[in-house]
């Protein structure tokens, strides 16, 4: 019987991308052995050598990301949930899996998981809150799936040529970064998602600078 288990890494922030991972697997010994967990609980040099262990060791696995411009366009018509499950659906449809464990963004984890089985010919689908803690093959998905974003951040770095932080609204490095992009520049850097509020609230408060100015 393969497994399959889907995660994301970066639902939450205002900058940079969401990224999808898959892991499918026959026998989950193997990631238990390697010591997966959820990838939040691990460190940044702990996730970088489980995914190597974890791209040797398994039956196959991939990543999907999506740029936040994506996400904005998307997010005019439809919830980030349902971003994110068709997301999980193109993960999951790369590969044959007899049952998929998704770790699941909405309240209602029953409609979730029949929702993603509609769209996967009937696969069995077990959707739960927090089951990147509950099953070895979703924390490995969950890893590839951090290590991929986090790595796509250190690319982001090195084209803006400055600290941009993790990109979660939270993080004073990302909002002083964004703000001070928006004061200079009168517009959102590349990689910002112009769709969050804290976003659109900095965005704003320039207009109304601008026309105060005027």
């Amino acid at each position: 019987m393969i497994s399959c288990g889907v995660d994301e890494a970066g639902r939450g922030p205002m900058f940079g991308p969401l990224v999808v991972g898959a892991v499918y697997c026959d026998d989950d010994s193997v990631l238990k052995r390697i010591g997966v967990k959820d990838s939040k609980k691990l460190s940044p040099g702990q996730r970088e050598r489980m995914y190597d262990e974890i791209s040797d060791s398994v039956m196959h696995w991939c990543v999907v990301p999506i740029s936040a411009e994506d996400i904005d366009s998307k997010m005019k018509t439809q919830s980030l949930n349902m971003i994110e499950l068709d997301l999980f659906v193109e993960a999951v449809s790369a590969y044959g899996a007899d049952t998929v464990y998704a770790d699941c963004p909405d309240v209602n984890t029953e409609r979730f998981g029949r929702i993603m089985e509609s769209r996967l010919d009937g696969r069995k689908v077990v959707a739960a809150h927090k089951a990147d803690a509950l099953y070895p093959v979703v924390s490995a998905a969950s890893i590839m799936a951090k290590v991929t974003r986090d790595r796509m951040l250190d690319d982001l770095r090195k084209e803006f040529d400055v600290d941009i932080g993790s990109g979660y609204p939270s993080d004073a490095v990302t909002a002083g970064f964004i703000e001070k992009w928006i004061k200079d520049n009168g517009c959102a850097p590349k990689h910002t998602r112009t769709s969050w509020e804290p976003v659109r609230k900095m965005l704003s408060a320039r207009k109304t600078t601008s026309l105060d100015d005027w």
